[in-house]
C-alpha cells in the first residue's frame, strides 16, 4: 500500500514554513492522541503516522530530500535515513513529541500549556480559628484578642530561604521547569524533579533559622472586631493574616468562625429572643405584672392577663438582636409557664380542696375537653 503524502497527513501545504508545520502538527497530535480516542482502534497508528511525518518535515535536510524525491528519499539509505523504516525511530518520535508535550499533557491535566509546572513563590495556606462568644457579646459587638500559631516569613533570610537573603538558583536537573521527563516505551512520562521537589530552584546555602523553608513557626496576637449581630456559623475573614507564603510568596487569609454560647435565660432564633417566665397559679388566675430581664441588662414589666395559661406569649418589640448587616432589631418573646405548687402543707391542701369545689364552673378548657371525651365514648358505644 502506498504511503500517504506527509503534507497531507499534517494537513499542511507544500512550502509551509517551520512554524506552520509545527502548528499543523500540534493540532493533529492533539486530535489523534490515543488517550483522547480510546474508542478508536486506529488512533494509535494514525498518531504514529502524524509523528513520522513531522519528524521528517521539521528537519531542513530531510524536508529538502523529501520535497525532491518523496518517500524514495529514505529508502536504501538515501537522504541520511540510514536504512531506517520511513526515517522514523522511537528516539526520533520522542524528540518530535517533546515540542508539543506541554500542549498535550497540559490539556489532559488541566494545567494548560507552558510553565512546565514550575513552582517558585507560593501563596501561604489559609487558616481557620474557632472563636466562642457570649450572647451578650453577639448582641452588642466586642473586641477580642486571639493568639494564632502560624508560619511567618523568616526575618533572617527575608523569606528567600537562603543564607543572607540570597536568591535561589535555577535547578540544574530540571533547568527550572520543576519536572523531569523519562522515556517509557512509546510515551514520555513527566515527573516532579527529585532535586528541587518541583520548585524549579535550589538553595546552595540554606538559612540556618528556617532551614531553607523561608518561614518559621510563631504565635501572633491579633485584635478581632466582632460586629453586633453575629451568630453561630458567622465567618470573619482577615486578609493576609494566614500562613506565610513559601519562598517569599503572599500570605494566606485567616478565617474566624463564630460560635455563640448557650445562655441560661434567653434562647435565640435569628434576630429574635425567647424567654420562658414561670408564674404562680394564683398570679396566672388573678393577672398582674411580672418583671423580666432584657439582653441589654435592663428590666421590662410585662402585664399578665387574668386567667393566663401556660404557653401564652407576649412580645416586646425591639428587644431582640440587631441584624448583622443592618435591617433593624428583632423582638423578645415572653412565654408564660404556670407552675403547679408542690410540697403542700395540710392547710394548703385544705384550701385547694375547697377552692376546687368552688371552681367547677371556672375551668372552661377542662369542661370543653371532657365534654368531647364523653361524646367520643358515647359514639364508640353506639
Amino acid at each position: 500500500m502506498a504511503k500517504r503524502d506527509y503534507y497531507d497527513i499534517l494537513g499542511a501545504k507544500r512550502g509551509a514554513s517551520a512554524d506552520e508545520l509545527k502548528k499543523a502538527y500540534r493540532q493533529k497530535a492533539k486530535e489523534l492522541h490515543p488517550d483522547r480516542n480510546t474508542d478508536n482502534p486506529q488512533a494509535e497508528a494514525m498518531f504514529k503516522e502524524v509523528n513520522e511525518a513531522y519528524d521528517v518535515l521539521k528537519d531542513e535536510q530531510k524536508k529538502a530530500a523529501y520535497d525532491r524525491f518523496g518517500h524514495a528519499a529514505f529508502e536504501n539509505g538515501m537522504g541520511g535515513g540510514g536504512g531506517q523504516r520511513g526515517g522514523f525511530q522511537q528516539g526520533d518520535f520522542a524528540s518530535a513529541f517533546s515540542d508539543v508535550f506541554e500542549d498535550l499533557f497540559g490539556d489532559f491535566s488541566g494545567r494548560g500549556g507552558g510553565g512546565g509546572g514550575r513552582q517558585r513563590a507560593q501563596r501561604g495556606s489559609d487558616l481557620r480559628y474557632n472563636l466562642r462568644v457570649t450572647l451578650e457579646e453577639a448582641f452588642q459587638g466586642s473586641q477580642k484578642t486571639i493568639t494564632v500559631p502560624s508560619s511567618q516569613s523568616c526575618d533572617t533570610c527575608r523569606g528567600t530561604g537562603a543564607e543572607g537573603g540570597a536568591e535561589p538558583v535555577t535547578c540544574s536537573t530540571c533547568s527550572g521547569m520543576g519536572k523531569v521527563r523519562a522515556q517509557q516505551g512509546f510515551f514520555t512520562v513527566e515527573r516532579t524533579c527529585p532535586t528541587c521537589s518541583g520548585m524549579g530552584q535550589t538553595i546552595k546555602n540554606p538559612c540556618k533559622v528556617c532551614h531553607g523553608a523561608g518561614r518559621v513557626e510563631k504565635e501572633r496576637q491579633l485584635s478581632v472586631n466582632i460586629p453586633a449581630g453575629v451568630e453561630t456559623g458567622t465567618r470573619i475573614r482577615l486578609a493576609g493574616e494566614g500562613e506565610a507564603g513559601l519562598r517569599g510568596g503572599p500570605q494566606g487569609d485567616l478565617y474566624i468562625f463564630i460560635e455563640v454560647k448557650d445562655h441560661p435565660i434567653f434562647q435565640r432564633d435569628g434576630v429574635h429572643l425567647y424567654c420562658r417566665v414561670p408564674i404562680s397559679m394564683p398570679a396566672a388566675a388573678l393577672g398582674g405584672e411580672v418583671e423580666v430581664p432584657t439582653i441589654d441588662g435592663g428590666r421590662a414589666r410585662v402585664k399578665v392577663p387574668a386567667g393566663a395559661q401556660s404557653g401564652k406569649q407576649m412580645r416586646l418589640r425591639g428587644k431582640g438582636i440587631p441584624a448583622l448587616r443592618g435591617g433593624g432589631i428583632g423582638d423578645m418573646v415572653i412565654e408564660l409557664a404556670v407552675e403547679t405548687p408542690v410540697n403542700l402543707t395540710a392547710r394548703q391542701k385544705e384550701l385547694l380542696t375547697e377552692f376546687e369545689k368552688l371552681s367547677e364552673e371556672n375551668n372552661p378548657e377542662g369542661s370543653s375537653f371532657f365534654a368531647k371525651v364523653k361524646g367520643f365514648w358515647d359514639g364508640m358505644k353506639g
